[in-house]
């Protein structure tokens, strides 16, 4: 992709997420959806689905900074003692699993604005990366980065379909009400 069809894919999928959730009632907002990956007495809602996508696109704009300054892109987290190799799947979904409900617990609570504003620092900063990057940094490959074909532009790309891969989880899920009944 190149940086308008990035920045095209950003705002249209950034409005889609926006008007989804501010459509729905704080009771179908709040709602048990989906059983937590990281601790089955956590349910996430679509709310929580709605500010982990901020989490993870805060991280990725970090390593692509960090790629871009000569460090190793990926976060150290994610990779093997010697910087260069990922560690296996297994460990990788433990530590964004864990990483992830962190910050669902950490933004439990929040209103609706609170948690729109939160993300609108983090598209923000999204989008001035993509204006400052030159065209060939784009096509940087992140060594070890999973998503997308790995380049820098493919990576702020994931952005624009992770809430419309959360929504559809969400929606699919069965809440802890439903499943007892």
């Amino acid at each position: 992709m190149n940086r308008y069809e990035i920045e095209i894919a950003l705002n249209r999928s950034r409005a889609d997420a926006l008007e989804f959730i501010a459509g729905l009632d704080d009771d179908a907002r709040l709602a048990p959806r989906t059983q937590s990956e990281h601790d089955a007495q956590s349910w996430w809602s679509f709310a929580d689905h709605f500010i982990h996508t901020t989490l993870i696109e805060r991280n990725f704009n970090a390593m692509v900074r960090r790629q871009l300054r000569g460090e190793q892109g990926m976060d150290r987290s994610l990779v093997d003692e010697t910087g260069q190799a990922l560690r296996s799947r297994d460990e990788i979904m433990r530590y964004v699993h864990g990483l992830t409900e962190g910050w669902k617990v950490d933004q439990s609570g929040k209103s609706l604005g609170e948690l729109v504003r939160i993300g609108l620092v983090t598209r923000a900063d999204t989008l001035a990366l993509l204006a400052e990057l030159e065209d060939d940094q784009l096509a940087v490959k992140i060594p070890g980065a999973p998503w997308s074909d790995g380049t820098v532009g493919g990576i702020m790309a994931v952005h624009a379909d992770h809430w419309t891969m959360h929504r559809k989880w969400a929606e699919a899920g069965i809440g802890p009400l439903e499943a007892a009944g």
